[in-house]
């Protein structure tokens, strides 16, 4: 910034004089700016209205503009606490009678509570529970049977309940065991006959695992367990182990073939670890420091050391040396115990690899152990049914409690329908089954006219509200003098008169613009279109709907249309609802007017909407592309009128500063005179 020190000779007030001098020009650059801050009022007021326009026709018109919008049906019932009825636009309207035979339900068993002389936890083995039939090594099965696919679960005495839990619910089940009640918790993950379970012993043991837990069900009360008892029962001979395995042959082979499937995956899966380890090994050996007689113990004991060293020196060349050594060596002691936990992982590895090889060979073939394990298995399953199914098996959890799993049952018109759950889709209604009961219900389908009228009259008020806005913006009041003020007139004023006068001006932003009157023209025109209707024109006064008379309507809502006999409407709220009776008595055409008057207002709209050219966008109403350029015209104009005002200025106090000059002079020279004359 220049420094100007003038008058200090002269005793003029040179800025004031200046400023002065500069008038005409500072106002001209205001004019500019007044007329930029006018523009930029007008972009701000038509981004707000064009956002609401088009709201209105891509939202509201493109929603109603087609007759199945309209296409609302309601369903009520007789009875609300037993059925709940959601109606789709497919449904048939008619009177049905429905009767509800039973609910679906989840398949359920509450475990008998645990006895014991202390409370069990989720730690408690299976020989803390039983240690008569636990604590010598007992092996057992167990199976879970779940949408007809049975996972085999082996238990012994050094089980705990959290495994079991977790191995249940790897099964397909719900499991829980609530330490609080010291009760297990089982259930279906659906409900419904066909997604039940049943939780049956795959021999003695596996019975005696069921019974020390609490849920040993009984199969004289539990249908699902006392038909998967009945399977292998019908394929036990007795003493005959040949036999029995022999009529179970295709199930064995099948699942023969699926374990050794799994154990070949897995030795597949282990082959390409023990591959990637053995990778990183070499890699890692092959580094220039690696010597297999370092331990990590000997690396911690040397990085210790050397981290003690550098501590205690100074900064300089010789401690920067130490660091790069204890880098190293932090670097070599990381890859040592990154050896030392691939050879860990990998000796795992080969162990599960060996043990997985008793079961298949190398190219995946079952061995004669899995086959003998498989059969031994099967066997087993047989022999306690037929061992539980007569009678003779380990006893049942008494207190255990059993929920079958069911299918939910409805009778419409008199037809049977069947679901695993409590939801019905039939002909258009979803029926959600609450209850049961033998009492009939009555379930009615009709058009929804309160639904068709809200939609109209939903659409009547976002209309009004936006037409009236603009009536009320191009029919504004000129307000004379209210332009854009200049710095210096709002330094002469207060922040809440600047509002006040800001507010006003920008009020008139959009008056009597001719895009907003013809937007205007046009959505009127449309609303006051006929529509033909079975061969006949039709208009909105013909539903009961108009706009108020000029005297009736205030100012700037002439164009706002009126349903006679609205309740919320105090100007036609006692007048006759023909909208309402045209619904009732002939829905069709009432859908067919409407439909046809928003396809018509939406229709006219688009051409103004997705019309785009140099002056303006896609999907705006007005030039906002001209109103850009001319924004940035101003700027331009602005910034090249301040330039001439600087000039201006420099050129007047550079002749002030030369006056300042020659005046210094002139009183040095009379001063000099002064005293050569003795004064």
């Amino acid at each position: 910034m220049t420094i100007r020190i003038t008058g200090m000779n002269s005793g003029l007030d040179v800025d004031s004089m200046i400023t002065e001098l500069v008038k005409a020009q500072k106002s001209k650059i205001d004019v500019v700016k007044k007329k930029q801050t006018s523009l930029e009022w007008k972009q701000d007021a038509w981004k707000d209205l064009n956002a609401k326009i088009y709201s209105l026709f891509n939202k509201t018109l493109n929603n109603i503009r087609f007759p199945d919008a309209y296409s609302k049906k309601t369903t009520t019932v007789s009875n609300s606490g037993l059925v709940n009825v959601i109606t789709g636009e497919n449904a048939s309207n008619g009177v049905q009678t429905l009767q509800i035979i039973r609910q679906a339900k989840y398949g359920q068993l509450t475990g008998e509570k645990l006895n014991g002389s202390t409370a069990y936890t989720g730690d408690s083995t299976l020989s803390s529970l039983d240690s008569a039939n636990f604590g010598s090594g007992q092996n057992g099965k167990i199976n879970v049977t779940v949408d007809g696919k049975t996972t085999e679960i082996s238990v012994n005495g050094q089980m705990k309940i959290s495994d079991v839990v977790n191995s249940l619910r790897n099964a397909g089940v719900n499991a829980n065991f609530d330490e609080k009640n010291q009760r297990f918790f089982i259930s279906s993950k659906e409900s419904g006959e066909s997604h039940d379970f049943s939780l049956s012993a795959g021999d003695e043991t596996g019975a005696n695992a069921l019974a020390a837990l609490g849920i040993n069900s009984d199969p004289a009360l539990d249908d699902a367990l006392a038909a998967e008892y009945q399977k292998y029962k019908n394929y036990y001979v007795p003493g005959n182990r040949a036999a029995t395995i022999a009529g179970m042959r295709s199930q064995i082979d099948s699942d023969i073939a699926a374990r050794a499937a799994a154990y070949k995956k897995s030795n597949d899966t282990i082959d390409a670890s023990l591959t990637d380890y053995q990778t990183k090994l070499d890699a890692l050996k092959d580094k220039d420091y690696y010597d297999s007689t370092v331990t990590a113990a000997d690396l911690q004991t040397k990085v210790n050391d050397l981290k003690t060293e550098i501590s205690g020196m100074q900064d300089g060349d010789a401690k920067k040396a130490k660091q790069a050594e204890l880098k190293t060596l932090n670097t070599q002691l990381s890859d040592v115990n990154s050896i030392t936990e691939y050879n860990k992982k990998m000796v795992e590895l080969n162990a599960t690899k060996t043990s997985n090889l008793q079961f298949v060979d190398s190219a995946g073939n079952a061995t004669s152990t899995l086959t003998n394990q498989v059969e031994t298995s099967y066997y087993n399953k047989a022999e306690y049914a037929d061992k539980v199914l007569s009678g003779n098996g380990v006893a049942a959890s008494s207190q255990a409690k059993r929920t079958i799993g069911q299918d939910a049952a409805i009778k419409l018109n008199g037809a049977d329908f069947e679901s695993n759950t409590n939801v019905f889709e039939v002909n258009g209604l979803t029926l959600t089954i609450l209850g049961e009961s033998s009492d009939s219900i009555t379930v009615n389908t009709q058009d929804d006219t309160q639904g068709i009228y809200d939609m109209i009259k939903g659409f009547l008020k976002e209309y009004n509200t936006l037409i009236n806005e603009m009536d009320k913006l191009y029919n504004a009041d000129l307000k004379k003098g209210y332009s854009p003020l200049t710095e210096d007139e709002k330094a002469a004023m207060t922040d809440k008169e600047i509002e006040k006068w800001e507010e006003k001006a920008k009020s008139t932003a959009l008056r009597r613009d001719d895009t907003l009157g013809s937007a205007i023209s046009i959505m009127k025109e449309s609303m006051m279109s006929g529509i033909s209707v079975n061969g006949k024109n039709m208009y909105m006064t013909d539903f009961g709907i108009d706009t108020l008379s000029y005297f009736l309507a205030a100012d700037d809502e002439r164009g706002a249309y009126h349903i006679d006999g609205d309740s919320d409407d105090a100007n036609t709220s006692g007048s006759a609802d023909k909208l309402k009776t045209a619904i009732a008595n002939d829905p069709d055409s009432v859908i067919d007017f409407f439909s046809g008057l928003t396809q018509k207002l939406y229709s006219n709209l688009d051409k103004m909407i997705s019309a785009s050219n140099d002056y303006k966008s896609f999907n705006t109403i007005y030039n906002d592309k001209l109103m850009k350029q001319q924004y940035s015209d101003y700027t331009t104009k602005i910034k090249d009128q301040e330039e001439k005002l600087t000039a201006m200025q420099d050129k007047w106090y550079s002749k002030f500063s030369a006056m300042e000059t020659a005046i210094a002079k002139m009183q040095s020279n009379q001063s000099a005179i002064t005293s050569l004359l003795g004064g």
